[in-house]
């Protein structure tokens, strides 16, 4: 089984580290000074009070590994569609490609029964440079629930427990799923085959809806939201509205908004969001394909959501004022 993980930063890396550690035959495609830190040293990954470093195969070409078996995209998700042509040299007849990315997936309405069946989302693959370049067929849905970072080049620092979710689109048992699950339940992180992946996107949005952007807004991490009540309040609206978004489209969510808010409490009280590690180093920060993808098809199921509106012209608006707002100009201010 041949194995490239596209964009081996903390979730990436996570994954690639233990598969490599498991003795697969994984590549890390990768830039900057992290694929030069691994070139040199390896991948360290230190998780609670343990750590280890692996050698996997990495690259910034992916034209020196040919087709694969599997390709797992986890990436920004705004960055997906710019690296469909040199993903190319990796999509043979038969690859299977995991979406490892936040927000809703660009493959969503593949194989969905009604009248959206097969529509694009705008918001996340604008030129549809995706379902075009990949082709749908090839994607699996994959939610992780992993807390990981990239604190220096090199290195990954990951805790908590850790949990993969996949799917067909069109809720049917494959055997490229069984194999993908195999491998992930090999490396330690539990992973489970879903029949209703969409069910499980719109619970990982609940959560990335509600506090990626608003992190992003206050600079809080996720226990002061939730701690504040006049904030908890505003959690609650945005997870209610996304809940409503799902159910008008079919796949209801059945989540409890009480257990997400108790969940923060319980294991994530200091966690800081992707969105506002972005921010505070200066990334181009996930806003489209999470807070404008739930607003597109919100506007496509009638369904109106006065606070994910809000909150999305908001951080449009601070994200633009430090130029991290992907395909806008950063707004200047007069001297």
């Amino acid at each position: 089984m041949k194995i490239t993980v596209y964009g081996a930063g903390a979730i990436g890396g996570h994954l690639g580290a233990l598969l490599s550690r498991e003795g697969y035959d994984v590549s890390l495609v990768a830039r900057g000074a992290h694929l030069e830190a691994m070139r040199k040293n390896g991948l360290k990954l230190i998780t609670g009070d343990r750590q280890f470093v692996t050698h996997p195969r990495v690259t910034d070409d992916p034209s020196t590994l040919g087709p694969q078996d599997y390709v797992v995209v986890s990436l920004k998700s705004h960055q997906a569609p710019d690296a469909v042509e040199s993903m190319q040299p990796l999509l043979g007849p038969n690859t299977t490609v995991a979406n490892a990315m936040n927000g809703v997936p660009w493959w969503y309405f593949y194989k969905l029964p009604g009248p959206f069946e097969n529509r694009r989302v705008k918001a996340v693959d604008p030129d549809g440079k995706l379902w075009e370049g990949v082709g749908p067929e090839r994607a699996i849905g994959c939610i992780t629930y992993v807390a990981s970072e990239v604190i220096k080049p090199g290195v990954v620092k990951s805790g908590g427990s850790f949990r993969y979710l996949i799917g067909e689109p069109d809720g049917s048992e494959s055997d490229r799923c069984l194999k993908f699950q195999e491998a992930v339940n090999a490396c330690g992180i539990e992973c489970l085959v879903r029949p209703e992946i969409r069910k499980d996107i719109w619970v990982k949005l609940m959560g990335n809806m509600a506090y990626n952007p608003t992190s992003a807004l206050t600079m809080a991490h996720s226990g002061a939201l939730v701690d504040d009540p006049a904030s908890e309040a505003l959690l609650r609206r945005l997870m209610a509205e996304v809940i409503a978004i799902a159910t008008a489209l079919g796949s209801d969510p059945e989540a409890s908004i009480d257990a997400r808010i108790d969940g923060t409490r319980k294991g994530a009280a200091f966690h800081k969001t992707s969105m506002l590690q972005d921010l505070e180093r200066g990334r181009p920060m996930e806003i489209n394909p999470i807070v404008g993808a739930a607003a597109e098809l919100a506007a496509l199921a009638g369904v109106e959501t006065p606070t994910i509106d809000t909150v999305l012209a908001l951080v449009r608006v601070r994200a633009q004022m430090s130029g991290l707002l992907p395909g806008a100009p950063k707004i200047e201010v007069p001297a």
